[in-house]
């Protein structure tokens, strides 16, 4: 035997004598804490390995972290209950606030003073102005000027015209199902069946801007890729949409894009399917640049919420645990697809090959699989996510609410500057003493 697997052995029987004599260990948690797998021949469990043989495992959210705890280090936690913590995800603000937004960084100093550019937290200060007409007017025309940079950027590369006027409804991340790019285009769709249906409503102009890459071998995100493509050929060529509503997909994206998008953005779009996000920082760059969050309570949303409140942010759709209990039921979700006129709509058009005439058959299969399970609840939060996008509707309508909402996103993100994390790791794990200043 390796000299390597010795030593794991030995670790593993210290490990289960421990669970058995002291934990009093059923021999079903003894399986699930062992370091060797037995199932199909013996394997090394590198996750089993890694927590036994450090001294904290933190996870990177709240929410993240209590899932460690009850799912797959669940007996571990038990045998080791003092281990696990949490050390929630921060972003620099050096990078994403001061470096890719100078005007708003600027006007934030002229107002509370430049001590917030050496302690985040001091942005605390700008809970207080958030009501002022006369700084919710500087707030929103520094808005204006990066959505104007964004537009050029989107004109540039992709031939598109968009008007800054409108409302930058933006999801920017790795394309994967259980982000749910897919349940944002639906519902792209779905809005440009009502624009066409009720031309004489007041629609709300939007610009929906997607970025991200696929890993190589990732098909069906591909095919969302090239279903947002495609959708927004149709729908940017359609006259009858009259520019209400347009679509980019910006590609090669990377954080130099970001830097002019994340600035430039009034909406940012956190809707991963509950419990699946570790915790994301996306998000914490948007709140930063006083974008307004909707999402569902997932990853670092469920702090942002805590952050901001009820009144600052649009939570929508199933909780982790909802989405377990029905997971757990195996519902076949074409039931929910029926009950849903707009849902079943949009589903016919993307699936009978409106947006892909040279391949009619493009997107069956991707449409199909709501129809058959729904993994990632795409079809159950589809109308909790309909109502969420009328509600920014209504927030935007009413400039004033809108521009305190913004403001006070930026003044309570603190929280979430990777200082603080930093200095988590540093005390409660590290064992570094600060620095002496």
């Amino acid at each position: 035997m390796p000299r390597h697997m010795q030593i794991i052995y030995a670790i593993n029987a210290q490990v289960l004598t421990e669970a058995r004599q002291r934990a009093q260990f059923s021999d079903a948690q003894i399986a699930n804490v062992s370091l060797i797998d037995e199932n199909g021949g013996r394997r090394v469990r590198m996750g089993q390995l890694a927590f036994v043989g450090s001294h904290s495992i933190n996870g990177v959210s709240a929410l993240h972290t209590e899932l460690m705890k009850k799912t797959v280090f669940s007996d571990l936690h038990k045998l080791y209950p003092d281990r696990i913590n949490n050390k929630t995800n921060g972003i620099t603000p050096r990078r994403w606030l001061m470096q890719c937004n100078p005007a708003l960084t600027k006007l934030i100093a002229e107002r509370i003073g430049p001590e917030f550019l050496d302690n985040i937290d001091l942005l605390q200060g700008l809970n207080a102005h958030a009501e002022d007409r006369n700084f919710q007017t500087q707030f929103a025309a520094v808005k204006r000027d990066n959505k104007v940079r964004l537009a050029k950027l989107i004109k540039d590369r992709m031939g598109i015209v968009v008007s800054p006027d409108a409302l930058f409804d933006v999801q920017i991340k790795r394309i994967h199902e259980y982000k749910r790019q897919l349940l944002n285009i639906i519902q792209t769709v779905a809005a440009y069946d009502d624009i066409r249906a009720h031309p004489e409503r007041d629609w709300v102009p939007r610009v929906k801007i997607f970025a991200g890459k696929a890993a190589p071998g990732y098909w069906n995100a591909k095919l969302i890729i090239k279903l947002i493509n495609d959708v927004a050929k149709t729908i940017n060529n359609d006259p009858s949409v009259r520019g209400l509503l347009k679509v980019v997909f910006l590609p090669n994206y990377n954080v130099s894009l970001a830097e002019v998008i994340v600035p430039a953005a009034d909406l940012s779009e956190q809707i991963s399917t509950a419990g699946m996000e570790a915790s994301g920082t996306g998000n914490m760059k948007f709140m930063a640049n006083g974008a307004i969050t909707i999402g569902t309570m997932d990853g670092a949303n469920v702090e942002m919420h805590k952050e901001v409140g009820d009144d600052n942010i649009v939570i929508f759709g199933l909780t982790t645990d909802e989405v377990n209990e029905k997971r757990a039921k195996s519902e076949v979700p074409r039931s929910v697809i029926d009950s849903s006129p707009r849902l079943k709509e949009a589903l016919e058009t993307i699936s009978s090959g409106v947006f892909s005439p040279d391949d009619p058959n493009r997107y069956r299969d991707l449409i199909g699989g709501l129809y058959d399970h729904d993994w990632f609840m795409v079809a159950r939060d589809f109308d909790a996510y309909i109502a969420a996008q009328a509600e920014v509707d209504r927030l935007w309508s009413d400039q004033r609410r809108w521009g305190a909402m913004a403001i006070r996103n930026t003044a309570r993100v603190g929280y979430f500057s990777s200082d603080r994390t930093i200095r988590q790791y540093a005390e409660d794990i590290w064992d570094v003493a600060a620095p002496e200043t």
